[in-house]
């Protein structure tokens, strides 16, 4: 009696982390590779930074010195400068980023969204000290500088805090908009993170290689968060649907 052959695949054995991406959702996959996709910039800057690869540090250092140097002779840019910087301190996004999301999900039920766009957003606050942590860039020494800003350098929290909020918030309130409202949404998130990251440079409290990290890093965790978090509801966040909402028959009928 002749023994029968073994199964097919079975002298191979599955690596373990071809076992674990088998196992997760691709949803899931999909949104670590856009994470990592996004972070690579970062990751390369960054050991640029500690290197003090001549390339980035001369464009930082000519980038300040002209800004700076418009900055100071503008006593009216400098005000405005300084007052975007106060406005746009984590606490206040932050904050404000709190205020519209409470108010979706007591006015639209949107709780689950709700609750991503709060967690992304704090989680990008949290990220942005921990890199600073990491990389232990000093600020920018400036000659008779413009403003002062404590702690390090790279990234910028303003540009990654911005930046994650803009996305998130905008997120969360895209299903509530119009066409209109969707391209005003998207317009002022585009400046107010742009905005940020010129008020940055020209207050010479960030080099411009700082400013494009926090941006990269603030987007990683935001699109990388949503493409998650939706892939996991499946557009299903538990809003409220009333008879505004629903579609009206159009004159031959519905359809």
């Amino acid at each position: 009696m002749t023994a029968a052959p073994p199964p097919a695949g079975a002298g191979r054995q599955a690596t373990p982390t071809r076992g674990v991406a088998r196992r997760l959702p691709p949803h899931l996959l999909r949104a670590g590779a856009t994470a990592v996709a996004l972070t690579v910039p970062v990751a390369l800057l960054a050991w640029a930074v500690r290197a003090e690869a001549s390339a980035v540090v001369e464009v930082d250092e000519a980038t300040i010195r002209a800004a700076t140097d418009l900055t100071r002779s503008e006593p009216a840019l400098r005000t405005a400068l300084l007052a975007w910087q106060e406005a746009f301190q984590a606490r206040w996004v932050n904050l404000a980023g709190v205020l519209l999301a409470v108010w979706v999900w007591r006015r639209h039920g949107l709780r689950a969204r709700t609750a991503w766009a709060v967690a992304t957003v704090l989680l990008a606050w949290g990220l942005s000290n921990v890199v600073k942590l990491a990389v232990q860039r000093s600020r920018p020494l400036v000659d008779d500088a413009v403003a002062h800003a404590p702690g390090y350098s790279f990234p910028s929290g303003h540009a990654m805090n911005t930046t994650a909020a803009a996305v998130a918030l905008t997120a969360l309130v895209w299903p509530l908009l119009g066409r209109r409202g969707r391209a005003v949404a998207v317009t002022v998130a585009t400046l107010a993170v742009v905005l940020t990251g010129v008020d940055r440079v020209m207050l010479g409290v960030h080099y411009p290689s700082d400013v494009v990290a926090g941006a990269f890093l603030g987007g990683a965790v935001a699109v990388g968060s949503w493409i998650g978090w939706s892939g996991h509801v499946g557009g299903r966040d538990g809003a409220r649907v009333t008879g505004a909402d629903l579609p009206r028959p159009t004159d031959g009928g519905a359809r």
